[in-house]
């Protein structure tokens, strides 16, 4: 019996080596978030509270599926901000806690703050919210990786398919908040980048009052064929409301039968409900029968974060951070989101790849980049801000 009992220690290096080897080596992930604001239009869209939560809940399992084979255990950390909290206070608890990696869903000011903190602690952020473009460009930094889509690859994701339906003549109404400003400008740039015109620009002005009450909200459907009388002629009425003020109500209230697209009608989404291809039903399924709800974009944003980061693990063959993140930054990397393809990393400003669903509320009408629109290196570099565009010199 001595014999077999160092013929088996001789097979796993040493006895210690393989007596360790049945305790599993922890991976803490963080997820740091603010609550997503309950204001929208139609009610059927007001998130839910674990909105994005549930996501990084479903991915770290999957981490743990494959992690138990490898004696890996993935542990997910959150820290839920209120209104007046402090972001770095927060980050500091996680990395204290051991974290090194840390999934966001907060504005792009909190990230910054946390981004810039977090570096002196060695932390790892990853983006899984904020589309704006400044914190892939002026405002990178080296820590921080970003998973949701950009507005110019929403945008871009979009004015393509508008292009392959020969719907070039467009007009562009926008909100009055920054956000929807910077969506109109994500807008604008993919009209010239693609060939569309946009033959007038109007703006829907955000006056206040109480749109949920009834006589707030018929006021603003009343105002949709108003807003839109007197327009040249257009193939297609482009939306910029993030804001969620007006764009809800202007499907069928224009005042010239013409589609709507952008932030109502044809939605340029990284995520939905209804998407079914590339083996998409047995994740939808699962999340479903799990929460009790539809998969939403933050769900399948903070999902893929989680899972880039279990799959660092797996493909690096550790859990130490500094390898795992080398990995993730390398050209091998790769991650699998039920997208058709597998997912890379633009080492120009540490975007993910991905193509963008247009969704019209019931269904996925299409998924671009659209066929025939060409890139020397990938076709998914067509949705953004390409190499030569960027402005990104990482801090």
């Amino acid at each position: 019996m001595l014999r077999i009992f160092l013929a088996v220690c001789l097979l796993t290096v040493s006895c210690g080596a393989g007596l360790a080897s049945d305790e599993p080596v922890e991976v803490k992930i963080g997820y740091l978030r603010q609550l997503p604001s309950k204001i929208r239009i139609s009610l059927i869209d007001v998130p839910a509270a674990n909105d994005g939560l549930a996501g990084a809940q479903l991915a770290t399992e999957d981490d743990n599926a494959t992690g138990r084979f490898l004696h890996q255990r993935y542990t997910l950390v959150e820290r839920v901000l209120g209104e007046g909290d402090d972001p770095v206070a927060a980050m500091n608890a996680l990395a204290d806690q051991g974290v090194s990696f840390i999934v966001t869903s907060l504005d792009a000011d909190r990230l910054l703050k946390v981004a810039d903190a977090g570096q002196a602690r060695g932390e790892t952020l990853i983006n899984a919210s904020a589309l704006d473009e400044r914190l892939r460009e002026q405002d990178c930094r080296a820590n921080v990786i970003h998973v949701a889509p950009t507005r110019s690859m929403l945008a871009d994701a979009l004015a393509q398919y508008l292009i392959w339906k020969k719907w070039d003549k467009w007009v562009l109404l926008r909100g009055s908040h920054e956000n929807d400003g910077l969506f109109a400008e994500a807008l604008r740039h993919a009209a010239t980048r693609f060939g569309a015109k946009i033959v007038e620009e109007r703006e829907f002005r955000d006056n206040g009052g109480a749109r949920r009450t009834d006589s707030g909200v018929a006021e603003i459907q009343r105002q949709m064929p108003v807003v839109t009388q007197g327009l040249p002629a257009h193939d297609v009425l482009v939306a910029a409301d993030e804001s969620e003020v007006f764009a809800g109500y202007l499907p069928f209230r224009t005042w010239d039968a013409r589609p709507v697209a952008g932030s109502a009608g044809l939605v340029p989404v990284s995520w939905n409900a209804a998407f079914d291809q590339w083996g998409a039903v047995q994740l939808q399924n699962r999340f479903t029968k799990a929460y009790q709800r539809p998969m939403t974009s933050q769900d399948i944003q903070a999902w893929t974060a989680v899972r880039m980061i279990g799959e660092a693990a797996v493909r690096s063959g550790s859990a130490d951070s500094g390898k795992m993140l080398a990995y993730i930054k390398g050209p091998e990397f790769s991650v699998a989101a039920f997208k058709g393809q597998k997912l890379t990393l633009r080492d120009w400003n540490l975007q993910l790849r991905q193509p963008i669903l247009l969704f019209d509320g019931r269904n996925t009408v299409s998924v671009s980049p659209q066929e025939g629109f060409l890139h020397q290196v990938s076709a998914l570099d067509t949705l953004g801000l390409d190499r030569p565009e960027t402005k990104c010199k990482f801090k």
